[in-house]
């Protein structure tokens, strides 16, 4: 029997456990309005390494061993780790899986990558082909903005449509069985591109593909927005979220009583001089290992739609003149009421 439903979306019949998760961020992060559901707060970007880069690997490692522990697992107990970041090849993740024994799959999308990662892990073990898993993602502010945009000594003006990439990672270890939230919709997203080209307004690239998203997985499941006790797009930042709300509206969808932008919650944008928000793929992987996921348990949502928003160009193809494409992956978590 297929587990198709509708056009783009997967229903998970043994609905795969989270277990548990971890969250780390970076300073700036932690002097943000959800400070209190993160992990761990570093003390500085760098934390004791000696580039950007390597900091970011090492959260993601931390993110990682964290997670374990806390789920009281081995290494050689999950079968897959599931992960990507934002730099070229994926590095941060595929040094931080350098450091462990446990088989990898590197992916991108972007900042769609914890949507990503989580609709893989739920995958391998609804599928029967794994019994526990970790999806990790990271970013970093620094690494990133001398990768796709300018090196930070040259001080360049930020626009106002701007965003601010999260220095953070987060984890999550899915598994078979327990009382916990657990995973039953997957809607993969298709690519959207209106040709935008500005890489200083990303919740305008990404914004489409967000929507297009949301409308599908409302037609294939058959469930409304109200349906939801939470709906979090990943990074579309404040200017991506209008768009969203307004666009949406066309298809006959209200998102103004229960939507929320991961970017748009993770900072005070006035007080930290963010301009839109929040970017990055570590903004909705620590935003729902925290925020999301410790309301979850504590039954504050039963049931949440999580749409991580990726843009999906590069340094080369935005030298080219290339417009920059959006992704929208959605995932539901549930919990209770089984």
């Amino acid at each position: 029997m297929t587990k198709r439903v509708g056009k783009q979306t997967i229903k998970l019949e043994n609905r795969p456990r989270i277990i548990t998760t971890t969250s780390i961020v970076g300073p700036k992060e932690g002097d943000g309005p959800l400070k209190d559901y993160f992990d761990i707060i570093l003390e500085d970007d760098l934390n004791g390494k000696d580039s950007f880069e390597k900091a970011e690997s090492s959260m993601m490692y931390k993110a990682v061993q964290e997670t374990l522990k806390k789920g009281n697992l081995k290494e050689q107990d999950i079968h897959y780790l599931v992960a990507g970041d934002l730099l070229n090849q994926t590095a941060a993740s595929n040094f931080a899986a350098r450091d462990v024994d446990i088989p990898f799959l590197g992916l991108y999308g972007a900042c769609s990558t914890m949507s990503e990662s989580l609709c893989v892990a739920s995958l391998l073990i609804d599928g029967d082909y794994a019994d526990n898993v970790i999806a990790a993602t990271s970013s970093h502010f620094s690494s990133a903005e001398r990768q796709f945009r300018f090196p930070l000594e040259m001080g360049s003006q930020r626009t106002p449509t701007a965003q601010w990439t999260v220095t953070g990672s987060g984890a999550m270890l899915l598994s078979k069985e327990g009382n916990y939230p657990y995973t039953t919709y997957i809607t993969i997203g298709k690519i959207k591109d209106y040709g935008q080209t500005d890489a200083n307004d990303m919740g305008s690239a990404m914004a489409p593909a967000a929507v297009d998203t949301l409308k599908q997985h409302f037609e294939d499941t058959g469930r409304k927005p109200e349906d939801y006790d939470l709906i979090a797009t990943g990074d579309l930042g404040m200017l991506g979220k209008k768009i969203t709300i307004e666009l949406i509206k066309e298809y006959g969808y209200n998102l103004s009583n229960n939507y929320i932008d991961c970017g748009d919650e993770i900072f005070d944008k006035e007080r930290q001089k963010v301009q839109c928000g929040g970017s990055g793929c570590g903004c909705s992987a620590v935003v729902s290992c925290g925020y999301i996921y410790k309301n979850m348990l504590k039954g504050a949502f039963k049931k949440i739609l999580l749409v991580s928003t990726g843009a999906l160009m590069s340094p080369t193809t935005s030298l080219q003149g290339e417009s920059i494409p959006g992704i929208a992956h959605a995932i539901s978590i549930e919990f209770g009421g089984e």
